[in-house]
């Protein structure tokens, strides 16, 4: 394999047109600048000099190899300068994703703030539940996922975990519905009632059925939706009644009630998922400790919802 800094010297022959010239320029002895060109032509296989008593001139072969090294340089200047763009968050990448509550709360303050501060990495964004954006990080598609858990690990499965906010849900129900302004409601009292839910493999589903089951029933699931405000349109309608998380009512029909748990309040905890084994880029770790500032300050001023009771 040709190397790179003899490839330079030989450059630096070229432009000067001798080996003292080319040693002058570099601070290199001549002795040096003749055994790298020697060096380079043993790598090369040919003969890339010739010396006469007029001084030197590259051969065939010297000259094709000057013009290659000539868009080798720049495309090494170029990839350093790059890296120091990088390390220095003047450019780059994010590759981000969020399930869709966080995606319309958190992320945007996030994304806002980051670009404040590094209008220079270019920033992207999809939305995925937690279970779609894991194989995403695991094969190097993301650099950065939200998601949610009933608890966080902080290293499972490849995924490195770190803990947000924690984010409680409450029981959303027809604004008519019997029990719509019962005191001190339980989850227990709603085992009868059908139920609206996320599809049978997504997260909030799970922590739906979890929460049924501690209360002693499993919840008859009459439709299932993963998109919050069609949720609500399906409580309002009288299809169900549903546990939606607080990140997901930041708005709130007039027409369906929510309603606190108490102690039974079910809790998601929400997660900056990166990959294990990938490296940790400066714009990543950025992103986590603006996104850690987003999630303490969303802590400390929480929404306050209408609650009924």
């Amino acid at each position: 394999m040709l190397d790179v800094r003899r490839m330079r010297v030989l450059r630096e022959v070229a432009v000067r047109g001798s080996f003292s010239a080319a040693a002058e320029s570099l601070s290199f002895t001549q002795s040096a600048i003749s055994q790298q060109v020697a060096a380079l032509e043993r790598e090369a296989g040919c003969t890339l000099v010739q010396r006469n008593a007029r001084g030197i001139r590259l051969t065939e072969a010297g000259e094709a190899l000057v013009r290659h090294t000539d868009a080798i340089l720049a495309r090494l200047g170029e990839a350093e300068a790059e890296l120091e763009a990088i390390a220095g968050l003047r450019g780059g990448r994010l590759r981000l994703a969020a399930f869709e509550s966080a995606a319309a709360s958190l992320m945007p303050l996030a994304i806002a703030a980051f670009r404040a501060e590094h209008p220079g990495v270019e920033l992207s964004l999809i939305m995925a539940e937690p279970e779609d954006s894991a194989p995403l990080l695991k094969s190097g598609e993301l650099d950065l996922a939200l998601g949610f858990d009933s608890r966080v690990r902080d290293e499972a499965d490849g995924i490195a975990r770190q803990q947000l906010l924690s984010d409680p849900m409450f029981v959303a129900m027809p604004a008519d519905h019997p029990l719509a302004r019962k005191r001190a409601l339980r989850l227990s009292d709603l085992a009868d009632d059908p139920w609206i839910a996320g599809t049978t493999d997504c997260e909030c589903n799970r922590l739906i059925n979890r929460a049924c089951a501690i209360a002693g029933f499993e919840p008859r699931i009459a439709f299932q939706t993963d998109d919050y405000t069609a949720m609500q349109g399906f409580v309002a309608a009288g299809v169900g009644v549903s546990l939606i998380a607080e990140l997901g009512l930041t708005s709130v029909r007039e027409d369906i009630v929510i309603r606190s748990l108490g102690r039974e309040t079910p809790v998601r905890e929400v997660y900056a998922a990166t990959a294990v084994d990938a490296h940790r880029t400066p714009a990543t770790q950025a992103m986590l400790d603006i996104l850690e500032g987003v999630a303490a300050r969303y802590e400390s001023r929480r929404p306050q919802l209408q609650l009924v009771g």
